[in-house]
């Protein structure tokens, strides 16, 4: 990866569709046939947690290949105290630039960002394998807990990293995935018919 051919700046209004086709393309058939993300994003942008400050896009050459954003969340603490935090996402890079760095690229900025701007956590679902290298580990090491999630169950998805060192020291809690994440299957069709058709395919290792 060259590291002097992209840029990393704000989303711009007029570019919005083209960042949502951009998701649609990289989360297509990956986690469900077909996917909801595009249309996640698409909400997400209208909601009062949504950070404006932190909407990125990765841009190539005049084309955009990247994009990654934050909403305003909290943890209900069990001392009855609720903690502002960050989530994270959708955040995604072109297919055809997977697994070459910008990805890694994209999302270290945009943590630096969010740390800049005062935030002092950023919790949220992905794989350890890539987000640990950016500096997450495991929300159960820093005592919280995925809302309705049942004690025995697998929560290695949920994962954390602080932006200020220390901020959840003495914490317990259950984090909350803002509203806006869940959307009706219907709605997402129905947005989706505003795109270039695609196939949607039931493949291995899709966990919807």
């Amino acid at each position: 990866m060259n590291t002097n051919n992209y840029i990393i700046r704000l989303e711009n209004k007029e570019e919005q569709r083209e960042v949502e086709n951009l998701i649609r393309e990289s989360f297509w058939n990956v986690y469900r046939p077909g996917c909801s993300e595009h249309y996640v994003i698409h909400i997400l942008r209208n909601d009062s947690a949504f950070v404006k400050e932190l909407d990125f896009v990765m841009e190539q050459e005049g084309r955009l290949i990247g994009q990654n954003m934050f909403m305003k969340t909290v943890i209900n603490a069990d001392d009855g105290s609720v903690i502002p935090i960050l989530t994270m996402g959708p955040i995604c890079i072109t297919p055809q630039l997977k697994r070459q760095g910008y990805g890694k690229a994209l999302l270290d900025y945009s943590l630096e960002k969010a740390a800049q701007l005062g935030f002092g956590a950023v919790l949220f679902e992905g794989n350890i394998d890539f987000y640990g290298k950016s500096g997450f580990d495991y929300a159960s090491k820093f005592g919280i807990r995925y809302h309705d999630l049942p004690e025995d169950a697998d929560s290695s998805f949920f994962l954390c990293k602080e932006l200020i060192s220390g901020y959840l020291d003495g914490i317990t809690g259950v984090y909350q995935t803002p509203k806006g994440y869940y959307v009706n299957d219907s709605d997402v069709e129905e947005f989706d018919k505003k795109f270039p058709p695609k196939e949607k395919l039931k493949l291995p290792g899709q966990i919807f």
